[in-house]
């Protein structure tokens, strides 16, 4: 209404400013069948104001557009969808565990996975594990293929581990690895914001526990590895207990009971690749309540999953004598320490169950991409990059 008041002002104001002697003039040629250009031009913006401004109102009538964000009726918690059959081809690591019950254990509602090869012919997807595919190249499928099947390549090994990749070019519809750019994306571990932010964790009680001040386990030992070369480097400056490789004996066989008693942690990867960051920071450190000291992709990396003061990372010092330095001077330095430690109030961690998660995060994929069709042409490329 604001655009017809302020044109309404403007006309009175256009005729008051006509002398009186000359207003009979201007009545005739208001009358007149002629009218000029410019009440042409008047006219016509009027009008395109006004089909403007209808345009503006009518949108506040439209549907809000759909954003990005998940539907709580449509993740874990009560999923709807259409059955999906998803067929295991190969147990990963000769892995006989009982298939899981996707709806019963994650809320995914649909899912029939099997491994069964007798229901190939009517498999929505079929997932193909890396490792056996690197040793048996014969055993894929021989059958023909479905029109609408997807095959799965399936992967939670570095580069470095996952063998000659080159000839599954045009072989796969959907990847799945612990990297971000995955179709299906799993990673090893995540951190989970508590139901209440903010809350109250008694880390003094936590720290009071740490009785040693560095601990590594490690169970594939190589002297060329990355991660062996640094550590025979830092043990000059501080005192590191190792586990495994005989070397120490886990107390109780469990990791998380011997490093849970450890200011920190050498939570070192054994190959260096973006995003590959497994159960040795996920449960070893983090779940043990102890400070990961990381090597592994660069700290910007780590940062898309963990706060920035979860964690130490190598790359920060100049070399194993600083760091070493460091490590020392916190533990002398409980306040300090206990920074690492305060991103628990608000998180706690989740670590991935291989493999009942996979098949089930698989399956949901699969139920929200029935009707899209691709094939993954360099997929060694990518996976390698």
């Amino acid at each position: 209404m604001e655009i017809f008041s302020v044109w309404a002002k403007r006309k009175s104001h256009r005729t008051a400013s006509i002398p009186a002697s000359q207003k009979g003039l201007y009545r005739q040629k208001q009358c007149c069948p002629g009218v000029s250009r410019n009440s042409y031009l008047q006219v016509f913006i009027l009008a395109l104001i006004c089909i403007l401004f209808l345009i503006v109102l009518s949108m506040f009538n439209l549907p809000i557009p759909a954003v990005n964000v998940p539907n709580p009726s449509d993740t874990r918690a009560g999923r709807r969808a259409s059955g999906v059959t998803l067929l295991i081809w190969w147990p990963p690591f000769g892995n006989r565990n009982p298939l899981p019950d996707c709806a019963s254990r994650y809320g995914i509602q649909g899912c029939n996975v099997t491994s069964d090869r007798r229901a190939y012919a009517h498999a929505d997807a079929v997932i193909i594990h890396n490792r056996e595919l690197m040793n048996n190249w014969n055993g894929l499928p021989q059958m023909q293929r479905p029109p609408s099947q997807k095959w799965i390549w399936m992967n939670f090994e570095s580069p470095s581990h996952s063998g000659w990749l080159d000839g599954l070019d045009g072989i796969f519809n959907l990847t799945m690895s612990y990297r971000v750019d995955s179709d299906i994306f799993l990673p090893y571990g995540y951190l989970q914001r508590h139901r209440r932010y903010g809350l109250r964790v008694d880390n003094k009680a936590l720290l009071r526990r740490k009785r040693g001040l560095v601990a590594w386990v490690v169970s594939n030992w190589g002297e060329q590895q990355d991660r062996v070369r640094f550590y025979w480097r830092l043990r000059r400056y501080i005192h590191v207990d190792v586990y495994g490789h005989q070397a120490r004996q886990l107390l109780n066989n469990s990791v998380v009971q011997t490093v849970s008693s450890y200011k920190f942690y050498l939570a070192f990867e054994n190959s260096i690749h973006t995003d590959y960051i497994t159960e040795k920071l996920w449960r070893n450190a983090l779940v043990s309540g102890t400070v990961p000291v990381v090597l592994g992709p660069p700290r910007e990396n780590y940062e898309l999953f963990l706060p920035a003061d979860a964690f130490i990372h190598v790359d920060d010092f100049k070399g194993p004598r600083a760091l070493a330095a460091y490590l020392l001077h916190l533990a002398r330095n409980p306040t300090q320490y206990r920074r690492y430690l305060a991103w628990r109030g608000d998180y706690s961690v989740h670590v991935t169950s291989f493999w009942s998660e996979h098949y089930c995060s698989a399956c949901q994929s699969v139920q929200q991409s029935q009707n899209q069709n691709k094939t993954i042409k360099h997929l060694a490329f990518w996976f390698q990059s």
